[in-house]
């Protein structure tokens, strides 16, 4: 897609809407600028953490459960002489 736009007093342009939705640019996205070969080229930069994108993946624990089954039962007075 080419399109052309205007660059305003403060340096600032408007990435046309077609452009920021199939690019995936969204308000407070990142975009990484520099000159090639006298062009200015302009990329998206992923700030995703990808260890926050794999939260909610897995399917839920019983903690409790899963501490039993790795360490044993939870300690009894009654059963283990305690006081």
């Amino acid at each position: 897609m080419k399109t052309t736009v205007v660059v305003g007093e403060r340096g600032q342009v408007t990435i046309p809407k077609p452009l920021r939705k199939s690019l995936g640019i969204q308000p407070g996205s990142e975009i990484r600028f520099e000159e090639r070969d006298g062009r200015l080229v302009g990329t998206r930069v992923d700030t995703s953490d990808p260890i926050n994108a794999m939260i909610g993946l897995g399917k839920r624990a019983d903690v409790d459960a899963l501490l039993v089954e790795m360490r044993g039962p939870a300690w009894d007075p009654k059963l283990d002489g305690g006081r």
